[in-house]
Protein backbone atom coordinates (compact mmCIF):
# COMPACT_ATOMS: atom_id res chain seq x y z
CA UNK A 1 0.00 0.00 0.00
CA UNK A 2 1.33 3.38 -0.91
CA UNK A 3 2.14 6.06 1.65
CA UNK A 4 -0.74 8.25 0.36
CA UNK A 5 -3.26 5.40 0.77
CA UNK A 6 -2.16 4.68 4.36
CA UNK A 7 -2.55 8.34 5.35
CA UNK A 8 -6.04 8.45 3.78
CA UNK A 9 -7.11 5.34 5.66
CA UNK A 10 -5.88 6.73 9.01
CA UNK A 11 -7.86 9.91 8.40
CA UNK A 12 -11.03 7.92 7.76
CA UNK A 13 -10.55 5.92 10.95
CA UNK A 14 -9.92 8.99 13.09
CA UNK A 15 -12.82 11.16 14.35
CA UNK A 16 -13.37 14.42 12.65
CA UNK A 17 -11.51 17.37 14.10
CA UNK A 18 -13.67 19.27 16.58
CA UNK A 19 -15.87 16.22 17.31
CA UNK A 20 -15.03 14.64 20.72
CA UNK A 21 -14.59 10.87 20.79
CA UNK A 22 -17.71 10.35 22.91
CA UNK A 23 -19.69 12.63 20.57
CA UNK A 24 -18.98 10.51 17.51
CA UNK A 25 -20.44 7.24 16.33
CA UNK A 26 -18.06 4.34 16.94
CA UNK A 27 -19.34 2.47 13.90
CA UNK A 28 -19.33 5.30 11.38
CA UNK A 29 -17.07 7.92 13.03
CA UNK A 30 -19.80 10.49 12.36
CA UNK A 31 -21.05 13.14 14.84
CA UNK A 32 -23.94 12.00 17.06
CA UNK A 33 -26.51 14.61 16.15
CA UNK A 34 -29.72 12.59 16.51
CA UNK A 35 -31.56 10.68 19.25
CA UNK A 36 -33.89 7.69 18.77
CA UNK A 37 -36.65 7.84 21.39
CA UNK A 38 -37.81 4.26 20.71
CA UNK A 39 -34.37 2.74 21.42
CA UNK A 40 -33.17 5.58 23.68
CA UNK A 41 -29.82 5.86 21.83
CA UNK A 42 -27.92 8.63 20.06
CA UNK A 43 -27.44 8.29 16.28
CA UNK A 44 -25.24 9.65 13.55
CA UNK A 45 -26.53 10.42 10.05
CA UNK A 46 -25.66 6.95 8.75
CA UNK A 47 -27.26 5.21 11.74
CA UNK A 48 -30.43 7.16 11.06
CA UNK A 49 -30.50 5.92 7.47
CA UNK A 50 -30.27 2.30 8.64
CA UNK A 51 -33.39 0.18 8.26
CA UNK A 52 -33.73 -0.59 11.99
CA UNK A 53 -34.58 3.07 12.83
CA UNK A 54 -36.76 3.69 9.78
CA UNK A 55 -40.08 3.70 11.65
CA UNK A 56 -38.78 5.15 14.93
CA UNK A 57 -39.28 8.62 16.38
CA UNK A 58 -35.97 10.42 15.93
CA UNK A 59 -35.19 13.96 17.11
CA UNK A 60 -32.20 16.23 17.13
CA UNK A 61 -29.91 15.73 20.14
CA UNK A 62 -30.54 19.20 21.60
CA UNK A 63 -34.31 18.97 21.07
CA UNK A 64 -34.44 15.54 22.72
CA UNK A 65 -32.24 16.68 25.61
CA UNK A 66 -34.40 19.76 26.20
CA UNK A 67 -37.49 17.56 26.29
CA UNK A 68 -35.97 15.45 29.05
CA UNK A 69 -34.67 18.51 30.87
CA UNK A 70 -38.26 19.76 30.96
CA UNK A 71 -39.38 16.38 32.32
CA UNK A 72 -36.66 16.49 34.99
CA UNK A 73 -37.54 20.10 35.93
CA UNK A 74 -41.22 19.22 36.34
CA UNK A 75 -40.31 16.23 38.49
CA UNK A 76 -37.81 18.38 40.39
CA UNK A 77 -40.46 21.01 41.11
CA UNK A 78 -42.91 18.41 42.40
CA UNK A 79 -40.23 16.76 44.54
CA UNK A 80 -39.25 20.11 46.06
CA UNK A 81 -42.89 20.73 46.98
CA UNK A 82 -43.02 17.32 48.60
CA UNK A 83 -39.75 18.04 50.39
CA UNK A 84 -41.23 21.21 51.92
CA UNK A 85 -44.41 19.30 52.83
CA UNK A 86 -42.29 16.60 54.51
CA UNK A 87 -40.34 19.22 56.50
CA UNK A 88 -43.58 20.89 57.56
CA UNK A 89 -45.13 17.57 58.63
CA UNK A 90 -41.96 16.66 60.54
CA UNK A 91 -42.15 19.96 62.45
CA UNK A 92 -45.83 19.26 63.24
CA UNK A 93 -45.07 15.73 64.46
CA UNK A 94 -42.27 17.05 66.69
CA UNK A 95 -44.63 19.70 68.05
CA UNK A 96 -47.30 17.04 68.58
CA UNK A 97 -44.94 15.12 70.85
CA UNK A 98 -45.07 17.97 73.33
CA UNK A 99 -48.80 18.50 72.83
CA UNK A 100 -49.60 14.81 73.34
CA UNK A 101 -47.59 14.72 76.56
CA UNK A 102 -49.24 17.93 77.79
CA UNK A 103 -52.71 16.61 76.90
CA UNK A 104 -52.03 13.34 78.69
CA UNK A 105 -50.87 15.23 81.78
CA UNK A 106 -53.93 17.48 81.59
CA UNK A 107 -56.27 14.48 81.60
CA UNK A 108 -54.39 12.98 84.54
CA UNK A 109 -54.75 16.23 86.50
CA UNK A 110 -58.42 16.38 85.56
CA UNK A 111 -58.92 12.80 86.71
CA UNK A 112 -57.10 13.50 89.97
CA UNK A 113 -59.24 16.59 90.58
CA UNK A 114 -62.43 14.62 89.98
CA UNK A 115 -61.28 11.82 92.28
CA UNK A 116 -60.48 14.26 95.11
CA UNK A 117 -63.85 15.99 94.67
CA UNK A 118 -65.76 12.70 94.88
CA UNK A 119 -63.87 11.64 98.00
CA UNK A 120 -64.55 15.05 99.54
CA UNK A 121 -68.27 14.85 98.79
CA UNK A 122 -68.65 11.35 100.21
CA UNK A 123 -66.59 12.18 103.30
CA UNK A 124 -68.61 15.33 104.00
CA UNK A 125 -71.90 13.54 103.43
CA UNK A 126 -70.91 10.78 105.82
CA UNK A 127 -69.78 13.32 108.43
CA UNK A 128 -73.11 15.14 108.11
CA UNK A 129 -75.05 11.90 108.50
CA UNK A 130 -73.01 11.02 111.58
CA UNK A 131 -73.57 14.50 113.02
CA UNK A 132 -77.31 14.05 112.60
CA UNK A 133 -77.08 11.01 114.88
CA UNK A 134 -75.71 13.13 117.76
CA UNK A 135 -78.05 13.04 120.75
CA UNK A 136 -79.01 9.42 120.09
CA UNK A 137 -77.55 6.66 122.28
CA UNK A 138 -74.11 5.67 120.99
CA UNK A 139 -74.31 2.60 118.82
CA UNK A 140 -70.94 1.39 117.39
CA UNK A 141 -72.71 -0.99 115.01
CA UNK A 142 -74.71 1.90 113.55
CA UNK A 143 -71.54 3.95 113.08
CA UNK A 144 -69.77 0.99 111.45
CA UNK A 145 -72.76 0.49 109.16
CA UNK A 146 -72.49 4.15 108.14
CA UNK A 147 -68.76 3.98 107.46
CA UNK A 148 -68.93 0.70 105.55
CA UNK A 149 -70.63 2.10 102.41
CA UNK A 150 -68.20 5.04 102.38
CA UNK A 151 -65.18 2.75 102.61
CA UNK A 152 -66.58 0.53 99.88
CA UNK A 153 -67.31 3.53 97.64
CA UNK A 154 -63.84 4.98 98.28
CA UNK A 155 -62.16 1.65 97.46
CA UNK A 156 -64.17 1.28 94.25
CA UNK A 157 -63.40 4.84 93.26
CA UNK A 158 -59.68 4.33 93.92
CA UNK A 159 -59.71 1.18 91.81
CA UNK A 160 -61.43 2.94 88.88
CA UNK A 161 -59.05 5.89 89.24
CA UNK A 162 -55.97 3.65 89.04
CA UNK A 163 -57.40 1.68 86.10
CA UNK A 164 -58.04 4.87 84.15
CA UNK A 165 -54.54 6.15 84.98
CA UNK A 166 -53.06 2.92 83.64
CA UNK A 167 -55.09 3.25 80.42
CA UNK A 168 -53.90 6.83 79.99
CA UNK A 169 -50.27 5.81 80.58
CA UNK A 170 -50.56 2.98 78.08
CA UNK A 171 -52.22 5.25 75.54
CA UNK A 172 -49.53 7.88 76.06
CA UNK A 173 -46.72 5.38 75.42
CA UNK A 174 -48.50 4.11 72.31
CA UNK A 175 -48.98 7.64 70.96
CA UNK A 176 -45.36 8.61 71.57
CA UNK A 177 -44.15 5.41 69.90
CA UNK A 178 -46.25 6.21 66.82
CA UNK A 179 -44.91 9.77 66.73
CA UNK A 180 -41.28 8.61 67.03
CA UNK A 181 -41.80 6.10 64.20
CA UNK A 182 -43.34 8.83 62.08
CA UNK A 183 -40.41 11.13 62.86
CA UNK A 184 -37.84 8.52 61.73
CA UNK A 185 -39.84 7.76 58.58
CA UNK A 186 -40.06 11.46 57.68
CA UNK A 187 -36.35 11.99 58.32
CA UNK A 188 -35.55 9.16 55.89
CA UNK A 189 -37.91 10.59 53.25
CA UNK A 190 -36.38 14.07 53.62
CA UNK A 191 -32.85 12.70 53.18
CA UNK A 192 -33.91 10.76 50.09
CA UNK A 193 -35.71 13.80 48.66
CA UNK A 194 -32.63 15.98 49.22
CA UNK A 195 -30.44 13.42 47.45
CA UNK A 196 -32.72 12.95 44.44
CA UNK A 197 -33.40 16.66 43.95
CA UNK A 198 -29.64 17.38 44.02
CA UNK A 199 -29.05 14.68 41.39
CA UNK A 200 -31.87 15.98 39.17
CA UNK A 201 -30.54 19.54 39.38
CA UNK A 202 -27.14 18.23 38.30
CA UNK A 203 -28.72 16.33 35.38
CA UNK A 204 -30.55 19.44 34.17
CA UNK A 205 -27.21 21.26 33.85
CA UNK A 206 -25.40 18.54 31.90
CA UNK A 207 -24.58 18.88 28.14
CA UNK A 208 -27.11 17.31 25.80
CA UNK A 209 -25.01 14.27 24.81
CA UNK A 210 -24.03 13.57 28.42
CA UNK A 211 -27.68 13.83 29.48
CA UNK A 212 -28.77 11.40 26.76
CA UNK A 213 -25.84 9.01 27.22
CA UNK A 214 -27.68 7.02 29.90
CA UNK A 215 -31.01 5.62 28.78
CA UNK A 216 -33.36 8.26 30.16
CA UNK A 217 -36.14 5.81 31.02
CA UNK A 218 -33.69 3.90 33.21
CA UNK A 219 -32.12 6.99 34.77
CA UNK A 220 -31.72 6.17 38.52
CA UNK A 221 -32.59 9.68 39.70
CA UNK A 222 -35.75 9.63 37.57
CA UNK A 223 -36.84 6.25 38.91
CA UNK A 224 -36.02 7.29 42.49
CA UNK A 225 -37.96 10.53 42.08
CA UNK A 226 -41.06 8.76 40.79
CA UNK A 227 -40.76 6.23 43.62
CA UNK A 228 -40.57 9.02 46.22
CA UNK A 229 -43.64 10.69 44.78
CA UNK A 230 -45.56 7.47 45.24
CA UNK A 231 -44.71 7.39 48.94
CA UNK A 232 -47.41 9.01 51.05
CA UNK A 233 -46.80 11.70 53.66
CA UNK A 234 -49.09 10.75 56.50
CA UNK A 235 -49.04 11.90 60.12
CA UNK A 236 -49.02 9.39 62.94
CA UNK A 237 -52.49 8.11 63.82
CA UNK A 238 -52.58 9.00 67.48
CA UNK A 239 -55.50 8.20 69.76
CA UNK A 240 -57.25 11.05 71.55
CA UNK A 241 -56.94 10.71 75.37
CA UNK A 242 -60.61 11.64 75.63
CA UNK A 243 -61.38 8.13 74.33
CA UNK A 244 -60.39 6.82 77.75
CA UNK A 245 -63.70 6.82 79.55
CA UNK A 246 -63.32 8.48 82.89
CA UNK A 247 -65.48 7.43 85.84
CA UNK A 248 -67.26 10.43 87.23
CA UNK A 249 -71.01 10.64 87.61
CA UNK A 250 -72.06 9.33 91.00
CA UNK A 251 -75.30 9.16 92.88
CA UNK A 252 -73.69 11.59 95.33
CA UNK A 253 -73.96 14.38 92.74
CA UNK A 254 -77.68 13.80 92.37
CA UNK A 255 -78.10 15.00 95.95
CA UNK A 256 -77.21 18.48 94.67
CA UNK A 257 -79.52 18.46 91.63
CA UNK A 258 -81.46 21.69 91.19
CA UNK A 259 -84.66 22.41 89.21
CA UNK A 260 -83.22 25.16 86.99
CA UNK A 261 -85.67 27.66 85.47
CA UNK A 262 -85.00 29.70 82.31
CA UNK A 263 -85.02 33.50 82.60
CA UNK A 264 -87.20 35.06 79.81
CA UNK A 265 -85.55 38.47 80.34
CA UNK A 266 -82.22 37.07 79.07
CA UNK A 267 -83.56 35.01 76.14
CA UNK A 268 -82.38 35.82 72.64
CA UNK A 269 -85.21 36.91 70.29
CA UNK A 270 -84.74 33.74 68.21
CA UNK A 271 -85.45 31.55 71.21
CA UNK A 272 -88.91 30.39 72.26
CA UNK A 273 -89.30 29.29 75.89
CA UNK A 274 -91.88 26.79 77.07
CA UNK A 275 -94.62 27.86 79.49
CA UNK A 276 -92.97 26.05 82.39
CA UNK A 277 -89.62 27.70 81.49
CA UNK A 278 -87.88 24.31 81.36
CA UNK A 279 -87.40 24.03 77.59
CA UNK A 280 -86.11 26.26 74.83
CA UNK A 281 -86.32 25.90 71.07
CA UNK A 282 -84.94 27.85 68.15
CA UNK A 283 -87.00 29.56 65.54
CA UNK A 284 -85.67 31.44 62.53
CA UNK A 285 -87.73 34.65 62.66
CA UNK A 286 -86.76 37.06 65.39
CA UNK A 287 -89.57 38.07 67.74
CA UNK A 288 -90.32 41.69 68.55
CA UNK A 289 -88.89 42.05 72.00
CA UNK A 290 -88.68 45.36 73.90
CA UNK A 291 -85.16 46.67 74.40
CA UNK A 292 -83.55 45.05 77.42
CA UNK A 293 -79.87 45.41 78.36
CA UNK A 294 -79.87 41.87 79.78
CA UNK A 295 -80.70 40.22 76.44
CA UNK A 296 -77.71 38.45 74.93
CA UNK A 297 -76.84 39.76 71.48
CA UNK A 298 -73.96 37.38 70.62
CA UNK A 299 -75.93 34.16 70.04
CA UNK A 300 -79.13 32.26 70.71
CA UNK A 301 -78.57 32.02 74.47
CA UNK A 302 -80.62 32.21 77.64
CA UNK A 303 -79.61 32.27 81.30
CA UNK A 304 -81.11 30.42 84.22
CA UNK A 305 -83.04 32.38 86.83
CA UNK A 306 -80.98 30.78 89.60
CA UNK A 307 -77.86 32.65 90.72
CA UNK A 308 -75.15 30.93 92.77
CA UNK A 309 -72.64 32.63 95.06
CA UNK A 310 -71.82 29.59 97.21
CA UNK A 311 -72.51 25.90 97.66
CA UNK A 312 -72.71 22.95 95.29
CA UNK A 313 -75.21 22.64 92.47
CA UNK A 314 -75.98 20.07 89.80
CA UNK A 315 -78.42 20.04 86.87
CA UNK A 316 -79.06 17.89 83.82
CA UNK A 317 -80.00 18.93 80.29
CA UNK A 318 -81.52 16.84 77.51
CA UNK A 319 -79.61 17.67 74.27
CA UNK A 320 -80.89 14.80 72.12
CA UNK A 321 -83.13 17.05 70.01
CA UNK A 322 -80.45 19.53 68.98
CA UNK A 323 -77.54 19.33 66.54
CA UNK A 324 -75.48 22.22 67.98
CA UNK A 325 -75.60 23.40 71.56
CA UNK A 326 -73.69 25.07 74.40
CA UNK A 327 -74.07 24.52 78.12
CA UNK A 328 -72.18 25.87 81.07
CA UNK A 329 -71.73 28.69 83.52
CA UNK A 330 -71.91 32.44 83.03
CA UNK A 331 -70.38 34.78 85.60
CA UNK A 332 -72.96 37.50 86.16
CA UNK A 333 -71.56 40.97 86.75
CA UNK A 334 -73.22 44.30 87.32
CA UNK A 335 -70.37 45.91 85.36
CA UNK A 336 -71.08 43.71 82.35
CA UNK A 337 -74.69 44.28 81.25
CA UNK A 338 -73.93 43.40 77.62
CA UNK A 339 -71.57 40.41 77.76
CA UNK A 340 -69.06 39.69 75.06
CA UNK A 341 -69.19 36.36 73.21
CA UNK A 342 -66.30 34.82 75.13
CA UNK A 343 -66.33 36.80 78.36
CA UNK A 344 -67.17 35.26 81.72
CA UNK A 345 -68.22 31.86 80.38
CA UNK A 346 -67.17 28.25 80.88
CA UNK A 347 -68.76 26.03 78.27
CA UNK A 348 -69.19 22.56 76.90
CA UNK A 349 -70.19 22.68 73.22
CA UNK A 350 -71.51 19.89 71.04
CA UNK A 351 -72.13 19.76 67.29
CA UNK A 352 -73.25 17.20 64.75
CA UNK A 353 -71.75 17.48 61.27
CA UNK A 354 -73.31 14.89 58.99
CA UNK A 355 -72.91 11.61 60.87
CA UNK A 356 -70.03 12.81 63.07
CA UNK A 357 -70.24 14.42 66.49
CA UNK A 358 -67.70 16.72 68.09
CA UNK A 359 -67.31 18.25 71.53
CA UNK A 360 -65.42 21.38 72.52
CA UNK A 361 -64.67 22.90 75.90
CA UNK A 362 -63.93 26.55 76.55
CA UNK A 363 -61.75 28.30 77.70
CA UNK A 364 -59.40 27.74 76.02
CA UNK A 365 -61.17 26.25 73.01
CA UNK A 366 -60.24 22.58 72.89
CA UNK A 367 -61.71 19.87 70.68
CA UNK A 368 -62.60 16.45 72.06
CA UNK A 369 -63.43 13.18 70.35
CA UNK A 370 -67.02 11.92 70.46
CA UNK A 371 -68.08 8.57 69.01
CA UNK A 372 -71.82 9.17 69.06
CA UNK A 373 -74.38 11.81 69.87
CA UNK A 374 -74.90 12.94 73.45
CA UNK A 375 -78.34 12.43 74.91
CA UNK A 376 -78.14 14.04 78.32
CA UNK A 377 -75.44 16.24 79.89
CA UNK A 378 -74.89 16.85 83.60
CA UNK A 379 -73.30 20.06 84.92
CA UNK A 380 -71.82 20.26 88.44
CA UNK A 381 -70.65 23.43 90.17
CA UNK A 382 -68.67 23.60 93.40
CA UNK A 383 -68.37 27.33 94.09
CA UNK A 384 -66.12 27.08 97.14
CA UNK A 385 -63.53 24.80 95.54
CA UNK A 386 -63.74 26.46 92.12
CA UNK A 387 -64.74 23.40 90.16
CA UNK A 388 -67.07 22.87 87.18
CA UNK A 389 -67.59 19.40 85.74
CA UNK A 390 -69.51 18.10 82.73
CA UNK A 391 -70.84 14.53 82.55
CA UNK A 392 -72.38 12.16 80.04
CA UNK A 393 -75.43 11.21 82.10
CA UNK A 394 -76.38 8.22 79.93
CA UNK A 395 -72.93 6.59 80.10
CA UNK A 396 -72.22 8.01 83.56
CA UNK A 397 -68.68 9.21 82.91
CA UNK A 398 -66.80 12.47 83.16
CA UNK A 399 -66.47 14.49 79.96
CA UNK A 400 -64.29 17.30 81.26
CA UNK A 401 -63.76 19.38 84.36
CA UNK A 402 -62.29 22.76 85.23
CA UNK A 403 -60.66 23.02 88.65
CA UNK A 404 -58.96 25.64 90.83
CA UNK A 405 -61.12 28.39 89.35
CA UNK A 406 -61.57 31.70 91.17
CA UNK A 407 -65.10 33.11 91.04
CA UNK A 408 -65.65 36.80 91.78
CA UNK A 409 -69.38 37.11 91.38
CA UNK A 410 -72.68 35.33 91.02
CA UNK A 411 -72.78 32.38 88.62
CA UNK A 412 -75.76 31.49 86.44
CA UNK A 413 -76.44 28.51 84.17
CA UNK A 414 -76.28 29.33 80.46
CA UNK A 415 -77.93 27.48 77.57
CA UNK A 416 -77.35 28.14 73.86
CA UNK A 417 -78.59 26.90 70.51
CA UNK A 418 -76.69 27.64 67.30
CA UNK A 419 -78.26 29.43 64.37
CA UNK A 420 -78.79 27.22 61.32
CA UNK A 421 -76.73 27.99 58.20
CA UNK A 422 -79.81 27.68 56.02
CA UNK A 423 -83.38 26.37 56.06
CA UNK A 424 -85.46 25.68 59.15
CA UNK A 425 -84.27 24.43 62.50
CA UNK A 426 -86.35 22.73 65.18
CA UNK A 427 -83.54 22.27 67.72
CA UNK A 428 -84.53 22.33 71.38
CA UNK A 429 -83.04 21.87 74.85
CA UNK A 430 -84.88 20.64 77.94
CA UNK A 431 -83.84 20.93 81.57
CA UNK A 432 -84.43 17.71 83.47
CA UNK A 433 -86.21 17.87 86.80
CA UNK A 434 -84.67 15.97 89.71
CA UNK A 435 -86.52 12.93 91.01
CA UNK A 436 -86.31 14.40 94.49
CA UNK A 437 -85.23 17.98 95.09
CA UNK A 438 -82.91 18.30 98.09
CA UNK A 439 -82.58 21.81 99.54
Amino acid sequence: MSQRARVSKRRRLQPRRGVPGEASCRAHLEPLLLFCEDDQVTLCRKCFLAQEHGSHVVRGVHEAAEKYRKLFRELLSTLKQKLEAAKSLLAEEQENMGLVQAEEQNFKEMLKSEYKMMIRLVTEENAMNFQNLQGYPFNPHLREAGLSPQMKFTAELEEKYQETLQRLNSLGRENMSKLHESEVRLYEQIISLHSVTAELEKKCGEPSLVLLKVRVQKEPSLQSGVSLLCQGLEPARITDPSLCQRPGLSEVLELFQRPITLDPKTAHPCLVLSEDLRSVRLRNVQQDVPGNPEIFDFGASVLGVESFTSGRHYWEVDVEKTTSWQLGIYEDSAARLMPKASEGKILLMGARMGTKYTLWVFPPLKGMYLEEQMHKVGVFLDYKYGQISFYDVTKRFLIYNFSDLVFKGALRPIFSLCFPNEGTNSDSLSICLPDVFVV
